[in-house]
């Protein structure tokens, strides 16, 4: 009878459990995306601290976590047009349900806070991930294991936007993804463009902004032309005829150049605004707020002068209705 030693058995276990392995089916992933999702973006900083929203952005306040542990940043670009936020977080959200994750918050655009909300929460840089004010939805979820996910999922006129932020005890295995959800456009849900259609009034009541069209600055300056701008006095009026409302100014530009100069000088342009209906018009200014989005949120394509020339305005944005 033959005898086993024991590095033998041990080569003889190693060998069963490869097999084993070879055999069993592959582990499949945690988090489905749409089969055309591209990764844009990862990046993960162990012992790090990540503030996760659990509620509606409100009185100046973001209620939210303070988690700490392995924080993982990734984002996807969906090359479909049509395809609405809720429909890129579908099968992420089914995925995160089936792993046993407890959805602890999930919003949609004005009903987290729009404008304010996007901006008190961390949102991975532009090209890589981009987000309509106006048109995201947003989701925080929990496992009993200490483990938080975020997904926040948005749009432009051609392509659709994910981004995925978990928090993970050091030493747990990071969820993994896997191109596998079959989504169609929703043709019946275009994205509509502010200024499209209506009076600015009517615009900022039904979509809650409008483009001030006609502006014109000083060459190579943030200021104001010293014409009256149609637009200036609607916007004007508008106000004037509702005392407690408050609205955001905010100014965009073309693609050409770097990020941080083209913010600054879109929100210079913003200020000016702002600064005109002051002087011109008696609007008070704690009723008005100015920002800049640089090249962040366009309106249509920069590959074409027209399109750049579009894309070159300064938006009004209706904070409230009270």
């Amino acid at each position: 009878m033959m005898s086993i030693t024991p590095f033998r058995a041990n080569l003889l276990c190693l060998g069963l459990l490869l097999g084993v392995l070879a055999s069993a089916p592959a582990r499949s992933a945690d988090l489905a995306l749409p089969l055309n999702a591209s990764p844009t973006h990862e990046s993960s900083r162990a012992s790090a601290t990540y503030i996760a929203p659990i509620a509606p952005y409100a009185e100046g306040l973001l209620p939210a976590f303070e988690i700490s542990g392995r924080v993982t940043k990734q984002a996807f670009r969906v090359d479909t047009q049509g395809v609405t936020p809720q429909q890129l977080l579908a099968p992420v959200e089914d995925s995160l349900a089936e792993a046993g994750f407890e959805f602890l918050f999930k919003c949609e655009d004005r009903f987290c806070g729009g404008f304010d909300f996007r901006f008190a929460t961390d949102v991975i840089t532009a090209p890589d991930m981009f987000v309509d004010l106006f048109d995201y939805t947003f989701l925080t979820a929990k496992r009993d294991a200490g483990e938080y996910i975020t997904v926040l999922t948005s749009r432009d006129a051609t392509a659709g936007y994910i981004q995925i932020i978990q928090v993970t005890p050091e030493g747990a295995t990071l969820l993994s993804t896997e191109k596998s959800a079959d989504i169609k456009a929703e043709t019946t849900t275009p994205i509509t463009r502010p200024g499209q259609n209506g009076s600015l009034a009517e615009q900022l009541e039904t979509v809650g902004r409008s483009v001030l069209t006609g502006l014109a600055f000083n060459t190579g300056s943030s200021d104001l032309g010293e014409a009256e701008f149609a637009s200036l006095k609607d916007l004007a009026a508008y106000l004037s005829e509702n005392p407690t409302r408050k609205v955001a100014l905010v100014g965009h530009t073309d693609s050409v150049g770097s990020l941080s100069g083209n913010i600054t000088l879109s929100k210079r342009r913003a200020a000016s605004v702002r600064q005109r209906l002051i002087s011109a018009y008696n609007i008070a200014g704690a009723r008005m707020e100015a920002e800049g989005m640089g090249y962040l949120s366009p309106l249509t394509s920069n590959l074409t002068e027209d399109g750049r020339e579009e894309n070159r305005r300064v938006e009004v944005i209706l904070l409230n209705t009270e």
